[in-house]
């Protein structure tokens, strides 16, 4: 499945303030980088990716709609999904797209090579 181009048009819109804002096509889908970390994606697999501190995933899980997200059969640790009908509105993805940038603002950024 190709990811959803007009999810991807509205996370642009979110993020565009963002420094050092880059998009990479990754994991199937579009990805936003931050710094060169990735902060948030528009799936291949319907929904967002988004990338949040491994210590707060677990309580984001229990009392969002997020889920762990899986790849090649591993649940990866700061990596969570959220569903297509979770981020219809722009306050519920801009809130997903907060968490993405915040986190990735927070990780030291990447060199180019």
């Amino acid at each position: 499945m190709a990811y959803d181009e007009h999810l991807a048009d509205r996370i642009r819109e979110l993020i565009a303030g963002e420094r050092r804002l880059t998009e990479q096509r990754m994991f199937g889908g579009l990805a936003f980088l931050v710094g060169g970390n990735m902060a948030i994606a528009a799936s291949g697999q319907g929904g967002v990716l988004v990338r949040v501190d491994p210590k707060n995933a677990d309580a984001l899980v229990a009392r969002t709609a997020a889920k762990h997200a899986v790849m090649r059969g591993r649940p990866m640790k700061g990596w969570l999904r959220v569903a297509p009908d979770h981020v219809r509105t722009k306050r519920q993805l801009a809130t997903w797209v907060d968490r993405g940038a915040s986190y990735a603002r927070s990780l030291p950024a990447k060199r180019k090579r």
